[in-house]
Order: C-alpha cells, then sequence, then structure tokens
C-alpha cells in the first residue's frame, strides 16, 4: 500500500470536525511553525520538500513563494485556487468536502510564512455545498483560536474567507481568479507584473491550489527532506489523482509520485482495470487539457519502458508521444468510446468557457467545435481534418492565458494518434452514426511501414 499523507484519515468518522481533526494530530503543523519556526523557516522546509503545484502547471511552490515581493507598509496576500472546473478533475472538491480542516491548516502555516494577514479561498460558484462546509470548518478553527487576532499568543493575526467564484472556468488561471476576487469580469491579465509583484488589489500575492496548500501541513509536521524522499525524481511526494471513465473502481486515490502507469489502472489498490471486461483504448491522464494518448503509449515509452505517474514520465517523448500529469484528471477510455465524439465533447467545453479576450481563443474554439460537430455527425470531408488541425495549430502559443493551448492540445493528439478514426468518419458517415470504430491498433501496436506512419 503506498503512503498516504493528505488521505489518511479521510475515513474518520467525523473527520470534517474540528474536534476529531485534531484527535488525528490536525493543527500540530501549526503550532509547530508559529511557534518553533520563523516565516523563512517554512518557505525553506516547502523548497526543500520539492513540493511542485498540484493545480495542473507543476511549478516548484517554495520557489514560487520566495518569489513574493515584501515591501515595507504594503499587504500580502495568499489566494487558494479551488475553483476546480477541469473535466474529469474533482481531487479538490473530495479534498474540501471530507476533511476541510487540513487546506484551512495548510492556510494558516502558509500564510504565515508569506506574511499574510488576511487570505482567501476562492471555490468554484457551483460547488455551494463545499462552500458551506468551509465557512463551517472556519467558524470552529475562529472559535478555536486558531484563526482571528494573535492566535496561539504569538502576536500572528489572520483572517480567511471563503470566496465564491463566478461559475467560470477562465476563472481557474491565476490573474482571472483575481479579477474575479477584486469583484470584476474574470478576464486574464498581461504580465508582467506578475502576481507576486502585483497581484490581489495590486499587491504581492501568492495563488497556490487546494492540494498545494493541504500539502504543505504534512511537509512541516515531517520536515521538507522526509517528504522529499517520497515520490520519484523531481517528482517529490504524493499526489491526488482523480480516476473516471470506463474504470472498475473511478474515485480519488493518493499515490506516491513514480507509481507505474499499469499498476494504477490494473490494480486492485486503485482502479481495478477497466470496468466490464473491456479494453483500454485510450487515456487523458491529466484532465481534459492535456494530451489525449493511445493505450499503448499510456502504458509504455515509445521504446517499451513502463511509464510512470509522474511529471516527467508522462512528459516523457513530448507531444508525439507523451502527455502531462496536469491536475491528475485521469479519464480511461474503453474499446468502445468513440475518440471524435470524445473530442467535440472537450471542444464544446472550451468554447463555451473561453472569456473571448483573445481573438485566436475566440473564433478558434468556436471552429474547432463546428468542425467536429460536422465530423462526428456524418458531414465531414478530409479536408475538415486538416483545417481542424490547423486552426488548432494557430491557437496554441497566440493566447493570453493558457485556455487556448488547453483547447488545442486535446484536438492536436486526437489527430496525431487517432488520424485514422477521424478519416473512417468521413469515409463511412452513415455507419460512423450507429457503430464505434473500435481498437484498431490501440491497445496491440501494429507494425507500420516508416511510409504509412502519419
Amino acid at each position: 500500500m503506498g503512503r498516504k499523507l493528505l488521505l489518511e484519515h479521510i475515513n474518520v468518522p467525523g473527520i470534517n470536525t474540528l474536534a476529531v481533526y485534531r484527535e488525528q494530530g490536525g493543527y500540530r503543523a501549526v503550532e509547530k511553525a508559529l511557534k518553533t519556526l520563523t516565516p523563512d523557516d517554512v518557505v525553506e522546509e516547502v523548497k526543500k520538500s520539492g513540493l511542485r503545484g498540484r493545480g495542473g502547471a507543476g511549478f516548484p511552490t517554495g520557489m514560487k513563494w520566495s518569489f513574493l515581493a515584501k515591501p515595507e507598509g504594503v499587504p500580502r496576500y495568499l489566494v487558494c485556487n479551488g475553483d476546480e472546473s477541469e473535466p474529469g478533475t474533482f481531487k479538490d472538491r473530495y479534498l474540501m468536502t471530507h476533511i476541510p480542516h487540513a487546506l484551512i491548516e495548510g492556510m494558516i502555516v502558509s500564510s504565515y510564512a508569506l506574511g499574510a494577514n488576511t487570505s482567501y479561498i476562492y471555490v468554484r460558484g457551483e460547488m455551494m455545498p463545499q462552500i458551506r462546509i468551509l465557512e463551517r470548518a472556519i467558524e470552529e478553527a475562529k472559535a478555536a483560536g486558531w484563526l482571528g487576532k494573535n492566535i496561539l499568543g504569538t502576536g500572528y493575526d489572520l483572517e480567511l474567507y471563503v470566496q465564491p467564484g463566478g461559475g467560470a472556468y477562465i476563472c481557474g488561471e491565476e490573474t482571472a481568479l483575481l479579477e474575479s476576487l477584486e469583484g470584476k469580469r474574470g478576464n486574464p491579465r498581461i504580465k508582467p507584473p506578475f502576481p507576486a509583484i502585483a497581484g490581489l488589489y495590486g499587491c504581492p500575492t501568492v495563488v497556490n491550489n487546494v492540494e498545494s496548500i493541504a500539502a504543505v501541513v504534512p511537509i512541516i509536521n515531517d520536515g521538507g527532506d522526509e517528504y522529499a524522499k517520497i515520490g520519484i525524481g523531481r517528482s517529490t511526494g504524493t499526489k491526488l489523482i482523480s480516476a473516471s471513465g470506463n474504470l472498475v473502481k473511478p474515485g480519488v486515490y493518493e499515490i506516491e509520485l513514480g507509481v507505474p502507469v499499469e499498476e494504477f489502472i490494473y490494480s486492485d489498490e486503485y482502479c481495478g482495470g477497466i470496468a466490464n471486461g473491456k479494453r483500454l483504448k485510450a487515456t487523458v491522464a491529466g484532465g481534459s487539457s492535456v494530451p489525449i494518448l493511445p493505450a499503448n503509449l499510456t502504458l509504455k515509452y515509445a521504446n517499451g519502458e513502463p511509464r510512470l505517474m509522474s511529471y516527467e514520465s508522462l512528459s516523457e517523448g513530448g507531444f508525439a508521444t507523451g502527455t502531462m500529469l496536469g491536475s491528475g484528471g485521469f479519464i480511461a477510455f474503453d474499446e468502445d468510446q468513440c475518440i471524435v465524439r470524445n473530442t467535440w465533447n472537450f471542444s464544446r467545453f472550451y468554447h463555451h468557457e473561453s472569456c473571448g479576450q483573445c481573438s485566436p481563443c475566440r473564433e478558434g474554439t468556436g471552429w474547432m467545435e463546428k468542425i467536429l460537430h460536422k465530423l462526428e455527425h456524418g458531414h465531414g470531408t478530409m479536408e475538415d481534418i486538416d483545417l481542424l488541425w490547423d486552426v488548432q495549430r494557430k491557437i496554441e502559443g497566440n493566447t493570453i492565458c493558457p485556455l487556448g493551448d488547453a483547447a488545442a492540445w486535446p484536438v492536436a493528439s486526437a489527430i496525431r494518434h487517432f488520424r485514422d478514426e477521424f478519416e473512417w468518419h468521413v469515409k463511412e458517415p452513415m455507419k460512423s452514426q450507429s457503430t464505434n470504430y473500435g481498437l484498431a491498433n490501440y491497445a496491440n501496436p501494429i507494425e507500420k511501414k516508416p511510409e504509412e506512419v502519419k
């Protein structure tokens, strides 16, 4: 069994309450940090841990904290990004629902490290149950002296607020989140300046993901060096994975980074294999914004070596033969799934969620949705496949924020790895409406001559 740091006590009855959370060792990290460590000491422990942002980007958290400007007389802010909106990703919602005090404890320690006296948890607007849970947990913590003035008699003050989001995926981008938090439309800002210099209300600000903040608690309790021993290489610690799709046991799993992908999918400890005795066709490893991979490249590198659940291993081979760990939204497709249909569904989402600020994203996401609709519904042509490739290529890298890239990458990878399925939709328009293309060579690769490889 892999080691659990965040979900170790998740099944303890009443763990969502302060009393039970304290019985399981909760708020020890606050006591240790505020009474025995300086803010710089906390930052140093997070640096030593190797913790990387768990929201998708994977940027070193301690390094991000060290960028925070500290001008005299200017407030600093910590904002927790709980605007979890990526299709296939639900691990932050799970954490906030079942063990909210883990996030609150992480917010207190992290705010102390950054010198923030006011911090915010920005939660997706549709998650009203989770917002109410967090608000109740904050009231409990404040009544017990863990929040407010002079926490534990140390002289450190912290007020913590929960802010409902505007129900827009774009607000998961940190600068759009800050705009929304200020009461404005959630449009991404042009950078620089970065939030560490001019963030919320023009003041130095750090924005971190829910899981990233919660992970600070075991880092402080056990030490950064101990945390760094878990995982593999630069992918240290544990990671929450949202597993969905055609799996025997979908759900939220905490893995030690470095677990083989095959073990994660097929072992009884995790997902238990593909449901209904079907075979694996493809996966989306890190949420809908990352490249889709056929089964053979999901389980192994192009050279045949096993692929691991880590930042480096999943990205091995670049986008030609690899993908990204991203937010950990792991979606499995079985042999009965249609790649064209699923790609169209993703494109519908990104078209709907584009803020419209950048022309390539505003117009391009709509084009991709329309072309994929044609292909899926039997009206497409071979030229449409080439046009789709051209449109996604002109979106990628040409927008203010990564939403354009997030919309383009799934389309590019679907065409790259499954072009024969797209072409089948053109050649067999009537058949494609009632019959699935099937596995073909995706689970059992067929040797192709070089001239046959697209």
